[in-house]
Parts: structure tokens; sequence; C-alpha cells
């Protein structure tokens, strides 16, 4: 029988990863709920085997219910009406699977009913949710924006609202407005504070709001007055139970189509803040970003892996001109660049999600207690890792969703235009992840100061220092030269002292450091698991070192002055 988790032996391996026993022993604090609670492990085997139990239940019921329910529902699609959303029926059936093994609040601490899981098992979750139908992950994982409530909400806020989504109820996350989506300073949905009611009210319109008639809301509204910038935007909690708010319209999607994306219209609607006034945008939503990329990196692993898993099984089974169409070299050649950037992707996935494991984990113990010094420390260099390799892991993670996808299609040839195939529902639906939640556009915008202060040239040299396999040596030595051209480029355009070339040059400099990256930690994970990545390190590192060449070529011989012919 087929599970989304077990059948995928790499994310086991990911699983498995000596940052985990830290991330372990913070995310439990030395194990103290154990005398507490008969679910809560007992030391760092009974936490990963754990984490393994839940991921195998999780792989079957995704097997089991939402992978064949996927067609199902991208054809159905919920329904509006009367102000409400209904969803499909088959989504109905995924999400009681999910409420009844309690897959809910996964991150959360038990006393609230969650499973205290750190962010690394949860985001393995989502990833193999959206292998089998991204539109459903995103309304399962949107329960991860009960991290924000968390971190920056109040104990009676804790006790009233944590525990409902632990149950099962779903959350969303109106940011976007119809004259405000990139440019979330511009929002412009009003609150304004009921003196006789002690509480705020929202009026306006949202839009593009995923899962928009949840049962918990996180809002982005303007709280001050005669403001027009991010400094008088605040957060917060608007209640279904409480009315005032109708759905629109459901808009009609390219993709996820099991997923409503909805317009929202807020009439006098009761709301709470969260946290303090005026931290909005510039806080709290920059929190709520960094989780919902990270997700969205998940989700393009898990379309990565759905698109390589069609795209040989149909090789393997299509016959042209007498032999199996995957014995073309044209054909293995698309199938192992697939395969190349999905192992590498992941790694940087979770890589990426170990860092802001323990940077929150530190975070949060803080609430409790003072960090001693060296565990400041170690919070602000994860603090830091995090940050930076998270526009990484989504902007390029949903590049390679779309980029696989489209070689899926490609390897069934006339068929994958055809819709009894899924590979085109998973080209439809990974077109969305380089465009919401910051397009790879903006990713660069937040990776480029990375660029430009060394921090990922510090990394990747960070990143030479440790010891891989003899197998993978010259690999090694290649990336180390794909570094210093890196290196290179960025001094160039840094010493130009043209901004608006800096800003032309921040995508290729962007790539480059972030296959350099992935290079090298593909690198490592053939080192420790040579049957497992070794073809896929040596193809990625041949791919990458082509890359790194093309944009070296492109900024080395451009000329700055030919910038005026790009604006026309």
């Amino acid at each position: 029988m087929a599970n989304f988790y077990t059948d995928i032996p790499e994310l086991k391996f990911h699983l498995n990863n000596a940052m985990m026993e830290r991330i372990c022993e913070l995310k439990e604090r030395g194990y103290r709920d154990k005398d507490q609670y008969d679910y809560a492990p007992q030391d760092y085997a009974d936490a990963l085997d754990s984490y393994d139990k839940v991921l195998e239940i999780t792989g079957e019921i995704t097997a089991d219910v939402i992978a064949a329910n996927a067609e199902g529902v991208d054809a159905e699609g919920p329904h509006c009406a009367n102000g409400r959303v209904e969803y499909a029926s088959g989504t109905k059936q995924n999400l009681d699977a999910m409420v009844k093994a309690g897959l809910n609040g996964m991150t959360m601490p038990r006393r609230f009913g969650g499973l205290n899981f750190p962010i690394t098992p949860y985001t393995m979750c989502a990833e193999i949710v959206a292998a089998a139908d991204a539109g459903f992950g995103n309304i399962w994982s949107l329960q991860d924006c009960i991290e924000t409530l968390y971190e920056f909400g109040n104990e009676d806020q804790h006790s009233r609202f944590i525990p409902r989504i632990c149950a099962g109820e779903t959350m969303s996350m109106d940011l976007t407005e119809p004259d405000a989506g990139s440019d979330l300073q511009s929002v412009m949905l009003k609150a304004t504070y009921d003196e006789a009611n002690n509480c705020w009210r929202l009026n306006g319109v949202k839009r593009f709001i995923t899962n928009g008639d949840a049962d918990l809301h996180l809002v982005l509204a303007r709280s001050e007055e005669g403001t027009r910038d991010g400094r008088g935007l605040s957060m917060f909690i608007y209640d279904k139970r409480d009315g005032g708010v109708n759905v629109r319209r459901i808009e009609n999607k390219l993709g996820i189509h099991g997923s409503p994306t909805c317009e929202l219209v807020y009439k006098n609607a009761r709301a709470e803040l969260c946290g303090d006034r005026k931290l909005g945008l510039i806080k709290y939503v920059m929190a709520l970003m960094n989780g919902a990329r990270l997700g969205i990196a998940a989700q393009s692993v898990g379309l990565s892996q759905a698109a390589y898993n069609e795209a040989l099984a149909y090789a393997k089974d299509r016959k042209q001109f007498g032999k199996a169409i995957i014995e073309f070299p044209a054909v293995y050649d698309m199938l192992s660049i697939i395969k190349a950037k999905l192992d590498a992707g992941r790694a940087l996935l979770y890589q990426t999600a170990r860092y802001v494991d323990i940077y929150k984990a530190l975070d949060d113990i803080a609430r409790e207690r003072k960090l001693t010094p060296e565990e400041r420390q170690e919070q602000k260099k994860y603090a830091k890792l995090a940050d930076a390799f998270t526009p990484l892991a989504k902007g390029m993670n949903s590049e390679y969703a779309n980029q696989n996808a489209y070689d899926c299609i490609q390897v069934h040839g006339g068929s994958g235009f055809m819709l009894e195939y899924a590979c085109q529902r998973i080209y439809r639906d990974a077109r969305i992840t380089s465009i919401y939640e910051g397009t790879t556009q903006l990713q660069t915008v937040a990776a480029i100061r990375y660029v430009t202060n060394g921090a990922y040239l510090a990394t990747l040299r960070d990143y030479e220092q440790i010891p891989c396999s003899a197998g993978m040596q010259p690999l090694l030595e290649r990336i180390k030269a794909m570094t210093d051209k890196f290196e290179a480029c960025t001094n160039l355009v840094k010493e130009s002292g043209n901004q608006e070339l800096h800003d032309f040059m921040a995508r290729r400099l962007y790539e480059m450091a972030a296959v350099c990256v992935m290079s090298h930690l593909i690198v490592q994970d053939a080192t420790r698991a040579p049957e497992m990545f070794t073809q896929s390190a040596k193809i990625y590192v041949n791919y990458a070192e082509a890359e790194v060449a093309k944009h070296s070529t492109f900024i080395q011989a451009f000329n700055p002055e030919d910038l005026a012919g790009y604006r026309k």
C-alpha cells in the first residue's frame, strides 16, 4: 500500500539530521513534559520515534484519502452561497481525516492540545500533503498562522484560540487588498476602537485571501487615523463566530482549485488587537510571512516530488520505437535534472527549517526565563541564518516546482496536454508558488542584503570547511570555484556604485548564491548517504556550475550604459 512518507526515504534522512538533537532538547525543555503527558517523549530517541510515527500516519492518510480525492476536488472546487464558503466534498473528507488523526496544532504546546512538534517534522507533513493536493495543503497548513498568535498574542488569547486550532478549526491571514498586493504598507482596511463594547471594529475589503472563510483570521488593518504607511497598521484577530465578514466571491483560478481564494467584505466586524498597535506590518506580518514562505517552499518541494513521480512512472511505462522512453537520453536527462533539483531544493528546505527551529525555540524559552550569554549568541546566529535562507528556500523551490512540472508534461508528450493525466494539475498548481507569499522578485529583494553584506559568502566559506567523502571532494573543489565567481561578481556590482545596476543584477546574484548553497548541501547529503544522493549531487553540481557561469558571463560583460535599453 502506498505511503507518501515511507515511500520517500529522503524524508526520513532529513528527519535524522544531527541538528535535530539540539532542536528536540530546546523544544522539549529537557523533556520536562514526560511526567505530565503520557504522549510526551522521554528522550531524543523517543521524540524522533514520535515524529516518525506521525509522519507515517500523515503519509498513509495522504495516500488513501487526499490523493484519492485530488482529481475530484480539482474538478468540483469550493462553492460560495449567501456569503459563506462550502468546501468540495473531497476537501471535507480530507479535513475530517486529518482532524480525527490529531494532525492539527502540531507545533503548539501540549497544554493547549498540540503535539509540541518542531517546525521541521511539521514542514515534512506539509510537503507530504502538498505532493498529493497542493490546494488542500493550503487549507490544512494555514494552521501555521497560530504560530504568530502564539508568539505575539497574550495569555488570554492563547487560552481561547489555540485549543480551537488544535481541535481542528481553520485559519487564514487577511493581508492583501484590491489596491495593496505586494505593497502591504498601502493596506487601508479601517480599524476603529468601539469604546462602548470594548472592542475594535473592522471595515473594508480584502482580496485574494486563501481559505478566506476560515474560523479564525489574522487581519492587517489601519488602526491609526490619518496615516498612509506601514507605521499605521496593526494586527487583529477576527473570530468568524462574531460575524460581520462575508465572502463576496471565490476567485476563478488557474490552479489550486480546492483552496478557496476569497474576496471578503468587512462590515463593522468585531475584532481584538493582537500584540501592540502600529507593529502589524513592521513586526507581526514579517513573522507571519516568513512562516508562510517556508510553507510555500514545502508545498513547492511536494509539487516537485509529485512531478517526478508522474514523469518517472510514465517514462517507464510508455514505449516508443520498441523500448520504454526512459531509455532515451533526451528523456532520462529531463528526469535526472528534475530529481537533482528536487533533492537539492529539499536539502535547502530542511536546512532552513532547522535554522528556524533553533531560533524560535530559544525565542520561546526567552519568554520563560533569561537566556544565557551562550544561548543569546546561538539565538542570534540562527535567527540571522533563518532570515537569510528563507527567501532562498521559497524563491528557488517555487521556481524549481514550475520547471519540474513543465518538464513532467514534456516527458508525457501529447498525453501531458490531456486533462486525464495528473501532470496538468501539478503544472497548474505549481504556477502560483512563485507568486503568492511574495513573488520570486520579492524574495530577491529580501535576500539581496545578505549578498551585499557578505553573509551568504561567509556561510559558503564555512561550508567549505565541512569534511566530505573522497568521492565528493572533486565536486567540493568545483563549488569553491563557483563561489569565487559569485564573490567576484558581487564585488563588481558593489564597486560600480550604481544602484540601478545593483537592482538589475540582484536576481542573478541571488541565484548564484542559492545554487552554491544547494550544491554544498547536496554534497553534504551525498557524503552521509552516498547510495541516496551521489547521482543527484553530481548532476546538480553540473547544473549549478552552468548556472553560475551563465550569470557570471552576463555580469562581467554587461555595460551599465545598456540599462537604458531594458527600460523600453
